[in-house]
């Protein structure tokens, strides 16, 4: 059931790679934030779904993949080297952070990650020289071989949706390795995990760094695709609630259930957005909440309600 779900998910991003086709400029701005939402989902599901860890500090890997992407651009860097950079550089900081951080637990540990973004904003708002301060960041990336609007939609459209398919086959291999294997460990009880051999330091600290890596690439190809970023975006708090939603939306642990919840999540704030401006955020909760209350176990739960029943059939 389970490897049926992972291929199906699979054939849906092979698909949805397909949204260029239609050669509408708003279906591409769509789709890339689809692909942006949904490698947060999938990367915060390694801390978060396999570890069992509440970690806010996805708005900080974004913000931190933005700004170093944007720099590097800046300096003369191609844009994919600047963003496997942005995403070298967080990995590295968030293993090294994640041993500090992980000490704590529950909701000591969910208040000490969201306070790492809040850090980083107030860093990048005073280092007016390398980041531009409030200011904000201008970077005028030209994308090689593009000569209209359409192909540079095309061009970061493509880029966010290899690397999402790079996120999703990633944690799928982390999931089914062992390191996967300890991390449900500690999940179910940490201090058993130790007792059988498990460096709960280490694993969970390896989990913080892989749930920064993909998305602060993603940051550095966000920055170069709107040309321009300042602190309030780009270490927007919504960024580090947003995945959470969409995680426990497709199901909890499900790297498949993670991006089907970023994309739900997604047609559900577009809709909202289109017929409620002025109380949006009001009636996105509400419908949220509402789905989370019908659908305890996410948007995966129907799936396997929908194989027992083909079971008691068969």
């Amino acid at each position: 059931m389970k490897n049926r779900i992972y291929y199906g998910a699979i054939a849906l991003l092979v698909v949805f790679g397909c949204l260029p086709l239609f050669d509408s400029s708003y279906a591409l701005r769509i789709g890339t934030f689809a692909c942006m939402y949904a490698i947060m989902s999938v990367s915060w599901t390694v801390i978060g779904g396999f570890t069992g860890y509440p970690s806010f500090a996805t708005a900080a890997f974004f913000g931190f993949g933005a700004y170093c992407g944007g720099m590097l651009i800046n300096k003369g860097w191609p844009l994919f080297a600047a963003a496997g950079a942005a995403g070298a550089v967080a990995f590295l900081s968030a293993l090294v952070l994640g041993i500090v951080l992980l000490r704590l637990r529950g909701h000591y540990f969910a208040i000490a990650s969201l306070a790492v973004a809040e850090v980083l904003r107030e860093v990048t708002n005073s280092a007016t020289e390398l980041t531009g301060g409030g200011m904000g960041l201008n970077i005028p990336v030209s994308v090689a071989g593009s000569n209209s609007v359409m192909d540079e939609a095309s061009f970061f459209f493509w880029a966010m949706w290899a690397l999402l398919l790079s996120t999703f086959i990633a944690v799928r291999l982390i999931q089914e390795s062992k390191l996967g294997f300890g991390l449900i460990c500690i999940k179910q009880n940490e201090s058993a995990a130790d007792m059988i051999g498990v460096n709960a330091t280490i694993y969970k600290s390896l989990a913080f760094a892989f749930s920064g890596v993909f998305v602060a690439m993603a940051g550095a190809l966000y920055a170069a695709w709107v040309h321009y970023i300042e602190p309030p975006d780009v270490f927007d708090i919504l960024f580090a609630v947003k995945p959470i939603v969409m995680a426990l939306l497709g199901g909890l642990g499900s790297p498949a259930g993670a991006v089907l919840g970023a994309f739900v999540f997604l047609g559900i704030e577009e809709m909202v957005w289109r017929n409620y401006l002025q109380i949006h955020s009001g009636v996105l909760g509400l419908l949220v909440v509402v789905l989370l209350l019908f659908l305890p176990n996410g948007m995966m739960s129907i799936s396997k309600r929908l194989g027992l029943i083909g079971a008691r059939r068969g």
